[in-house]
């Protein structure tokens, strides 16, 4: 099979199209052929740096694929071959990824398609949905009428944690870059704020009578993570993607504080089959109009990565980057 293959990290032209073994099936798997993948700031991060995860970085990067089963391995009862499915499920750890014509995976962590999505749409959803998920869901424990502030309205993981959280029954604000305006309000969130317009009391003052937010899922952090603190109610709760270094103000305001990496079970094999129960919970709630991709308007093939990544690294992107067989 043709394959995009990493022999060394650094700069997007590091990726090479060769001639690669095809995966061979075994037990509790799948044989998948690609259709679709998407780009994460993980995928470039994997590519350009040294990670917790480069001394077994695997050739073929890239978790998150769309596409169909061409084989079933033993002990598989829940797909059979021609099911059309998604999921994130390498490109880390030792096990090649979606940059491929075909991709072996574990069944446990992937999921049907939502029948309503093509492979270019279903494939942006499944890392940044388990992050959305593993955020609200299992960590904020996010309820109705809670007041929920979501940071980056239109990146990867905040489209679909916007649309998650009203799904929840919360009352959503999300902030956006300016230029971004339009496209956030379209996603749903009951308030929309210009962080570059609105201090962080403004937006406490006006959409939570002063007290501070429920509950904060930071996908942007770095300096923003003090914005969250500053914006939480006391007792509140604030989960993050992304690693930090001040957390004087959880203790201050006794705040639960939350990191959310949803590698675990791709990394270390742990509760993998809630990966796939995620999923299959996205696609019913995407299938009944709930949730709806939001995907950046240049498209790529999967043998354009290196220029799929060069316009993720541009900080241009709206909404998922994805690249198509």
């Amino acid at each position: 099979m043709k394959a995009m293959v990493v022999h060394t990290l650094g700069a997007s032209d590091v990726f090479q199209q060769v001639d690669y073994p095809m995966p061979s099936i075994k037990p509790g798997h799948l044989v998948i052929e690609v259709k679709a993948t998407s780009v994460n700031p993980l995928d470039t991060m994997l590519r350009s740096s040294d990670t917790p995860w480069s001394e077994n970085l695997p050739s073929i990067l890239h978790g998150d694929v769309a596409g169909i089963v061409t084989e079933v391995g033993e002990g598989v009862s829940q797909f059979n071959i021609g099911d059309e499915v998604y999921g994130c499920a390498g490109g880390i750890a030792g096990t090649d990824g979606a940059l491929a014509e075909y991709m072996l995976v574990d069944a446990d962590l992937i999921a049907l398609k939502p029948k309503t999505l093509s492979m270019r749409e279903a494939a942006a959803l499944p890392l940044v949905s388990i992050t959305a998920w593993e955020a609200l869901h299992d960590k904020l424990k996010v309820k109705a009428n809670d007041n929920v502030l979501i940071h980056g309205a239109t990146g990867g993981v905040g489209h679909v944690a916007i649309q998650l959280a009203k799904h929840f029954g919360a009352n959503v604000s999300a902030t956006s870059a300016p230029q971004n305006l339009a496209i956030a309000h379209q996603l749903g969130a009951d308030n929309i704020i210009d962080f570059t317009q609105s201090s962080v009391a403004d937006y406490v003052d006006q959409y939570t009578d002063g007290e501070g937010f429920d509950a904060i899922f930071d996908t942007v952090a770095g300096d923003n993570i003090q914005r969250s603190f500053e914006a939480a109610r006391f007792n509140g709760a604030v989960a993050t993607t992304l690693p930090i270094a001040d957390v004087l103000q959880v203790a201050l305001k006794s705040l639960s504080f939350h990191s959310v990496l949803m590698l675990i079970p791709l990394v270390h094999g742990k509760n993998r089959a809630s990966h796939g129960q995620i999923l299959a919970n996205i696609a019913k709630l995407v299938d009944n109009g709930e949730i709806k991709p939001l995907l950046d308007e240049k498209r790529f093939s999967i043998w354009q990565v290196a220029q799929a990544h060069q316009h993720l690294e541009s900080g241009t992107a709206v909404g998922k980057i994805v690249l198509e067989m």
